[in-house]
C-alpha cells in the first residue's frame, strides 16, 4: 500500500468464481479477494469495485482501478480514507 496526494494505492489479487465475496488477507504483498463473479466483459473489476465500496463504506467513484483491467492481479486508488482506517475496515 502506497500513500500519494491522491489517495492509497492498494495491491490486489482477484480470485474469480468463488463460493461467495470475502477478504482473505494479504497474500504476497496484495489484499486477497474472492469474487462470485465471473472474469467476463469486465463484470468481475465492476463487482470488486462494488464489493469494496460496501466493505469499506465509501462511494464507488472513491475507488479507481490503475491497473490490471484484465488481470488477477490489479492496483486500486482508493481516496478518502487513511492507511488505518484501510486495514481496520478490511479487517487485515
Amino acid at each position: 500500500m502506497n500513500e500519494t496526494s491522491k489517495g492509497l494505492e492498494v495491491r490486489v489479487r482477484a480470485v474469480p468464481r468463488a463460493s461467495k465475496n470475502e477478504i482473505q488477507g494479504i497474500h504476497d504483498g496484495a489484499v486477497k479477494i474472492r469474487l462470485t463473479t465471473p472474469p467476463v466483459d469486465g463484470k468481475a473489476n465492476q463487482a470488486l469495485i462494488k464489493f469494496l465500496s460496501k466493505t469499506l463504506k465509501l462511494s464507488k467513484s472513491q475507488i479507481e482501478l490503475l491497473q490490471g483491467d484484465t488481470s488477477r492481479h490489479k492496483t486500486l486508488r482508493i481516496s478518502g480514507i487513511s492507511p488505518a482506517e484501510l486495514q481496520s475496515r478490511l479487517k487485515l
